[in-house]
């Protein structure tokens, strides 16, 4: 890891590493409650350039609330929603940011969508192409009084030009014992083809039996992004969450969780094991679905040895953080522990205030063969919170209501990062057929690998980078700095940017000093 120059102390906080391009670096600031800045560095010096305040200009005389910032290539967008009640509609706008951070006066409408009252305006979900030169926006709302949810899927290249749109409202019937309609996940691939993932359930009282509606919607580039649907064949099992990930052989690959079903047709919930499903893009078929069963070894880990020996299942709080597409094929799939507690607010109506707490723990590691059947897999031991009092209750970990639900891992809000969240997770680095992960342990866990022993982060600012390192057989190698250095730089494994596949830009900091930095991984 290497640093630039110090960052002034100006009180602004890096919430986004956003991108590089044309040798500057853009970051997303946010100081006090919610005012956020573009603040723009100097790629050698890492030196500040520039920072502005992000102010979204108004749409119909109404404010818009900043929603995040893209770099699409080459140009900056500040994206924005606004609500707009007489009309019962859930807009989204974009911005242009010029190079020396000022935001254009003219807007672009992206989204104008009817929804059916304020409480069900639902959320907005971005999704950056591999090349980071379209984004992918979807926006889904419930219709509770018409059994009904609303999707819109868009993609815009780096012009806001739209590439492709698709809106559907889609009825749903929760008469039906345990049912649940979910939006698992959507993806973007390198051919700029779009994908969502829709997965509905419910129980036959009758036939005893666990339904599973599991398809594929596609919108391919070159059918002139005509849907075209895939069902996957689910039986005698329930699934519990999904994502997906496209690879390199024109295949899209769907993972996640799956639990047993008893005799009843009820499922279980608590997760068995991993599944995967592969599906064929030329030809749109899928091959058999893969469930792997968590190993003795691993379940040791991570409900105990007397547990696992009664054959009892792992707890449902694993969200999937990270895909990788392994050299031979096959995939690593690390799922984290995750929880968020939400304690007693304080307060009355909009000045109110509402303690969080995050938890992001252990990370089981899961290597899958190219067939999707289990290579090996092993759990890095960590155990990391951080709490923070915030005025914002759309935590962005799923939007929905009832028995409608978007599935999403743990996406903390940018108004409570800067506040200690950031500290939290691991940044995933795989080379050479290993996989690497650094975190920010606490210093007396040094030499450890049993997940039995070692102790919680404590305080994030006196944390020390830790390194596991897992082989091509998922055995563990450790590797902590030889001594504790006074001061150092702490790292904010939720703030970080990805320019390839062994070149990270870092954002760390010790108090009140902070600076951009790189990392790389060496032999």
């Amino acid at each position: 890891m290497t640093y630039g120059e110090e960052l002034p102390d100006d009180k602004q906080k890096i919430v986004k590493i956003i991108g590089e391009t044309n040798d500057k670096i853009y970051a997303l600031a946010i100081a006090g409650k919610n005012d956020f800045f573009l603040k723009i560095f100097e790629s050698k010096t890492m030196g500040i350039i520039s920072s502005n305040p992000i102010i979204i200009p108004k749409l119909d005389d109404k404010e818009v609330d900043f929603e995040d910032i893209f770099l699409l290539k080459d140009n900056l967008y500040a994206i924005g929603s606004v609500f707009n009640r007489k009309e019962k509609t859930f807009n989204l706008v974009g911005a242009s940011i010029s190079d020396k951070g000022v935001l254009s006066e003219k807007t672009t409408l992206l989204f104008n969508s009817v929804v059916a009252k304020k409480s069900e305006r639902g959320m907005f979900y971005f999704k950056l192409s591999p090349d980071e030169g379209a984004l992918l926006i979807m926006h889904t709302s419930l219709f509770s009084k018409e059994d009904a949810v609303q999707y819109e899927v868009k993609l815009f290249d780096d012009k806001l030009n739209v590439l492709f749109a698709n809106a559907e409202k889609v009825k749903f019937d929760d008469s039906k014992k345990d049912y649940e309609f979910t939006i698992s996940d959507f993806e973007v691939n390198f051919q700029d083809d779009v994908f969502l993932v829709i997965n509905e359930s419910y129980r036959d009282s009758k036939k005893k039996e666990q339904i599973e509606k599991f398809q594929i919607h596609a919108f391919k580039n070159t059918n002139g992004y005509k849907k075209e649907v895939v069902d996957i064949d689910i039986k005698g099992k329930e699934i519990i969450n999904c994502k997906m990930i496209s690879t390199s052989k024109n295949t899209l690959k769907i993972v996640g969780f799956y639990s047993s079903v008893r005799d009843n047709g009820k499922g279980n919930k608590e997760l068995k094991g991993v599944y995967n499903a592969t599906i064929d893009l030329a030809s749109n078929t899928s091959k058999e679905v893969m469930f792997d069963e968590f190993d003795y070894e691993t379940k040791v880990k991570l409900i105990g040895e007397r547990r696992a020996k009664k054959g009892k299942d792992v707890k449902p709080l694993y969200n999937i953080t990270t895909i990788i597409e392994k050299e031979d094929g096959g995939l690593i799939v690390l799922s984290e522990m995750q929880f968020v507690y939400v304690g007693q607010s304080s307060g009355i109506g909009p000045l109110a205030f509402t303690p969080v707490t995050y938890t992001k723990n252990e990370i089981i590691v899961t290597s899958l063969k190219p067939d999707g059947s289990l290579d090996w897999s092993n759990v890095l031991p960590k155990e990391q919170v951080a709490s923070v009092v915030t005025m914002s209750l759309a935590f962005g970990i799923g939007g929905g209501n009832g028995s409608f639900n978007v599935g999403a891992s743990l996406a903390i809000p940018l108004v409570d990062l800067g506040k200690g969240p950031e500290y939290l997770g691991a940044i995933p680095i795989y080379k050479d057929g290993k996989l690497n992960l650094i975190f920010n342990d606490n210093v007396k866990n040094k030499g450890i690998t049993d997940i039995e022993k070692i102790k919680a982060l404590g305080n994030y600012n006196n944390a020390v980078p830790s390194l596991f390192i897992f082989d091509e057989k998922g055995v563990i190698t450790r590797k902590d700095p030889e001594e504790v250095i006074k001061n150092e730089l702490v790292l904010r494994p939720g703030v970080y940017y990805r320019k390839n596949e062994n070149e990270f830009i870092l954002y760390s900091s010790r108090k009140k000093q902070d600076k951009l930095g790189r990392l790389f991984l060496e032999k």
